[in-house]
């Protein structure tokens, strides 16, 4: 069963078509890492499928719901989405933002029950920002802020979270924590993950699935030892990349890679 999936996908900007009839299925309960290069339109696709954007044409379908037929509300209750680069109002305190994420839950506006702030201590703990509760956001540094947003969405408890380039700002040991805090979400509370990722290491490495796309086109699907492939990522990427299976995960890993020399013709 897919968490969310769409049919005949189509998104544009103003007058240029960046995707045309996608189908893309993100496995229920799984952890699925979507990797291309730049401007090849998976963050487009992702802000789709969270509702950011409108489709041209087609349908984005949530538990096998048409997301268009849904209210805000139930769409935020069922989804969290965390946009590249989001920005927080001047002087919210770290706490403050955080709590945004209990919103869709509350019944009366702006009221915080006693379970609420249980969850937003969690949020706050589990991401190491609790000593910054009182913090005003515009005040932490790159790396902090990117985990105060991470906060507010692990605090909408939603089946699924959607992220676009999570890891932006974090130095390689944040990185690896935050991907094994997702990882631990997904294991032991059944939270389906899908994120775009720049790292192809480490989206193999905490992927069950992968989805490697270019020019608005899945190039290909499936578990990392299908994607993390020389020919995918010479189709995906145009590099030659030379792919082992790292001995203390099993799962491939991208040891080196060149860019493809193009034949020169007399």
């Amino acid at each position: 069963m897919n968490s969310i999936q769409t049919e005949n996908l189509a998104i544009s900007y103003e007058d240029k078509l960046v995707v045309e009839s996608l189908d893309i299925q993100i496995p229920k309960g799984k952890i699925t890492t979507i990797i291309g290069p730049n401007g090849c339109g998976k963050s487009t696709v992702l802000k789709a499928l969270g509702r950011l954007l409108k489709p041209k044409g087609g349908i984005v379908y949530l538990n096998g719901d048409d997301i268009r037929r849904l209210t805000t509300k139930e769409v935020a209750q069922k989804m969290a989405i965390l946009p590249q680069s989001p920005q927080a109002p001047a002087g919210l305190t770290v706490g403050e933002l955080v709590a945004y994420g209990r919103f869709p839950h509350q019944r009366s506006l702006g009221r915080l029950s006693s379970e609420d702030k249980r969850i937003i201590q969690w949020a706050l703990e589990v991401t190491k920002l609790t000593e910054h509760e009182t913090t005003a956001v515009d005040k932490l540094s790159g790396g902090q802020r990117q985990r105060v947003w991470i906060a507010m969405a692990l605090a909408q408890q939603t089946e699924l979270i959607l992220l676009d380039e999570p890891t932006t700002y974090l130095d390689l040991a944040y990185q690896l924590e935050l991907l094994e805090l997702l990882h631990h979400l997904n294991r032991q509370q059944g939270c389906t993950i899908a994120m775009v990722l720049h790292d192809l290491n480490l989206a193999a490495r905490f992927a069950d699935y992968m989805v490697a796309i270019s020019d608005g086109e899945i190039i290909c699907h499936g578990g990392p030892e299908k994607v993390m492939t020389t020919e995918v990522l010479r189709k995906t990427f145009n590099i030659e990349a030379k792919i082992t299976t790292e001995s203390s995960t099993g799962r491939p890993t991208c040891i080196f890679y060149d860019l493809i020399k193009q034949q020169v013709i007399a």
